[in-house]
């Protein structure tokens, strides 16, 4: 299974979001926090967090980047688990049965986006309204310049002679 974790390349996340994710947290779209929009444009640090921000499932920060990992089944369930509890506290969901498909669902959206990628494929996030004020997200990949593997080897097995 794969899902995406919060990567960062500099400290701009932190000058640019209310929150900033850290580095190497789980993360899910978040697209769901912003679907309770009462007509206003966003401005300032929520208009970039809207724009361009995946949410960490730790810090519940955002991050500019996300990168493609692999993610155990005791894992996802914790991360299920622990966005529903989100779900709960932060937004008023009545309680964790009515939270846990919302979750499970954002879980899944971002676990098929990830499905075709190849491990360390970094993804942006880019979100506009159109004229309904209807919601549309972009996820674009950034890949490495040269067709190398993508995995470095830190070691080697060798035979010993003795």
């Amino acid at each position: 299974m794969k899902l995406l974790r919060t990567v960062r390349f500099d400290a701009s996340d932190e000058h640019v979001y209310a929150r900033a994710a850290v580095a190497g947290e789980w993360a899910v779209s978040g697209l769901f926090a912003f679907q309770a929009d009462d007509g206003e444009p966003f401005t300032g640090k929520l208009r970039q967090a809207f724009a361009n921000g995946f949410l960490g499932l730790a810090s519940f920060g955002r991050s500019t980047f996300a990168v493609v990992t692999e993610i155990t089944g005791e894992e996802r369930v914790a991360l299920g688990e622990a966005l529903a509890r989100h779900l709960v506290e932060a937004y008023g969901a009545p309680d964790i049965a009515a939270a846990m498909p919302v979750a499970e669902d954002e879980l899944a959206f971002v676990s098929d986006l990830c499905q075709e990628a190849a491990i360390n494929t970094v993804f942006t996030v880019r979100r506009t309204h159109d004229e309904a004020r209807a919601i549309t997200e972009e996820f674009r990949t950034i890949l490495p310049p040269s067709a190398e593997p993508r995995h470095a080897r830190i070691w080697t097995v060798e035979a010993d002679d003795t």
